[in-house]
């Protein structure tokens, strides 16, 4: 029998995720602080959900969909039942600390496992459990890592990609989450098609830079990680980031904001830790400056578009 998948956090994404493996014939260990009941499963696989961390070790390929700040806890907790023969894959939207490292990072260090990976792409748990058609990226320097991923999600109506620009993947996914946020910030308060075109290129742009100081590849930031993810957003793929920057400019706060997009955001405190990053390193993120102000209460959205707005036209 072929060893099972292994997905670690049982909120919506890490369900999704097992709902899509389960499809496409797989046997899954879902892991969750607090377990509930999963739906009936559409396909040949199978959903067993566990309550202790060592019962994932016998899966290869096990993914994690947790936020990040919560990664390296489970990481120290769990690596005591790896070794190197395991595959781990993150699709955090979180990067950690001023220094902005990457969850891969931190799943290479505490655990024995090297063959890591992060699955990015215009991905939302909606679309997974409904196997609507889409795609999705990984970035890995391992070939294994990719091909068991594939293997373990796709199918007909999901296709998967690969690349080995990992810190490219982790860069664009958590930044496209951040302009996401400020895309539904923007719908909210009423801006129209060019106010969200300039905020959409120019935030990917911004993404791009910082990525390209970290070690990824512009090309990566064009692809289905960056441009892709970001495509999807705007035309209104339901994410939760889209929807906590509407409720943020309906006045909630970000406790009240989270709630109603049903999801942990990790834009909230991202834009704060690219804000400092581009400081400490010299790169230009005006958005994402704008925005750790604006969810401190010390801009209005009237004042941070003027900002943006009133910044030098330069050569695209």
């Amino acid at each position: 029998m072929s060893p099972p998948v292994a997905v670690v956090g049982g909120g919506s994404f890490g369900r999704s995720l097992a709902q899509a493996a389960a499809r496409v014939g797989q046997r899954v260990l879902l892991w969750s602080r607090q377990p509930r009941p999963m739906p009936a499963v559409a396909g040949d696989g199978s959903i067993h959900t566990v309550s202790a961390l060592p019962e994932l070790a016998e899966a290869e390929l096990l993914l994690f969909a947790v936020p990040s700040p919560y990664v390296a806890e489970l990481a120290d907790e769990l690596g005591r039942s790896l070794d190197g023969s395991h595959l781990l894959v993150h699709v955090s939207r979180g990067l950690l600390g001023d220094d902005l490292h990457t969850v891969s990072e931190v799943l290479s260090s505490r655990t024995p496992c090297r063959r890591v990976g992060a699955l990015a792409g215009p991905l939302v748990a909606r679309n997974l459990v409904e196997g609507q058609p889409g795609g999705a990226i990984i970035g890995s320097a391992f070939p294994e890592v990719v091909e068991s991923v594939s293997d373990a999600i796709g199918g007909p109506t999901l296709r998967v990609y690969g690349t080995d620009d990992l810190m490219g993947v982790e860069i664009a996914s958590a930044l496209v989450g951040l302009v996401a946020l400020a895309l539904g910030y923007a719908q909210r308060l009423g801006m129209g098609p060019g106010t969200l075109a300039v905020l959409a290129t120019r935030g990917l742009a911004e993404a791009t830079r910082v990525g390209e100081m970290r070690g990824g590849s512009a090309r990566t930031f064009a692809g289905l990680a960056g441009a892709g993810d970001l495509i999807a957003a705007v035309a209104g793929d339901g994410r939760p980031e889209v929807e906590f920057g509407r409720a943020l400019a309906e006045g909630l706060g970000l406790r009240a904001a989270a709630e109603r997009a049903g999801a942990y955001i990790e834009g909230a405190l991202l834009a704060k830790q690219v804000a400092a990053f581009g400081r400490r390193v010299g790169v230009e993120v005006p958005l994402s400056g704008g925005l750790a102000r604006l969810m401190a209460g010390e801009l209005s959205a009237e004042q941070l578009a003027e900002a943006l707005m009133a910044r030098p036209a330069k050569r695209e």
